[in-house]
């Protein structure tokens, strides 16, 4: 898996108004074999990701024109693109803000670009796996998925999600009636364990049941174990 990795190169969309930082991750990417492009305000970030061609964007929260907040509600409406953003801020009400704009994940400044790097082949491998893994259509009730289009539609509407969530639904869904633990989620989508401090997959979780559940209890919180989707069976 890590040589597939290596080998294949990443086009990669870089949106930071910090242009020394731009400049270094630049050459750190070169030297990974990947391709990275730079914009350096949140109108033009927001211009290239719509019109190019990336495998994925890493977005800055704090941006001159259009910060990292709204571009990223606004790319949400119009584009499926895995995102990764990048804050300068500690407190975790900001970070928990951007998951629930439509983050796919995110590392706080200052980071280490090994550690970047590895989170962006953990996004990308969770949507790749989600389109070639198993059955091609699952149907729940009123809830249908398509594995290979990454569509989900309610009683024939499209609904609108993130990467993670569509991969967090697809597992759910999956495993429909039986609970799924945490641990198998995060391991699965993350690829660690979770933490008891952890409210990454809760974000996520919360943020899905909105869209999805519609009055009804569709996704199941057991406490201390994980969750369950309601099997319609």
């Amino acid at each position: 898996m890590e040589t597939a990795e290596k080998q294949k190169q990443l086009s990669l969309l870089l949106v930071d108004d910090d242009e020394e930082l731009c400049g270094m991750m630049d050459e750190y990417f070169a030297e990974a074999g990947h391709h990275l492009d730079c914009a350096h305000n949140g109108r033009d970030g927001l211009a290239c990701a719509l019109n190019g061609a990336y495998d994925l964007v890493i977005l800055d929260v704090m941006l001159p024109i259009i910060d990292g907040l709204a571009l990223l509600e606004q790319l949400r409406r119009r584009k499926d693109l895995p995102v990764i953003m990048l804050t300068a801020r500690a407190q975790q009400h900001d970070r928990i803000l951007g998951l629930n704009t439509g983050a796919d994940d995110y590392l706080p400044k200052p980071f280490d670009p090994d550690e970047l790097l590895a989170r962006i082949r953990a996004v990308l491998r969770r949507t790749d796996a989600a389109k070639r893994h198993g059955s091609t259509v699952i149907t729940n009730g009123d809830i249908q998925l398509s594995a290979t289009t990454r569509e989900v539609r309610v009683s024939g509407s499209q609904l609108e999600l993130t990467a993670m969530e569509f991969d967090l639904l697809e597992m759910l869904m999956r495993s429909a009636g039986r609970v799924v633990s945490r641990d198998e989620i995060t391991v699965a989508l993350f690829q660690r364990e979770a933490t008891p401090y952890d409210r990454f997959l809760d974000v996520h979780i919360s943020h899905l049941r909105k869209k999805l559940d519609a009055g009804r209890s569709l996704i199941r919180t057991i406490r201390g174990v994980g969750y369950v989707f309601a099997d319609a069976a």
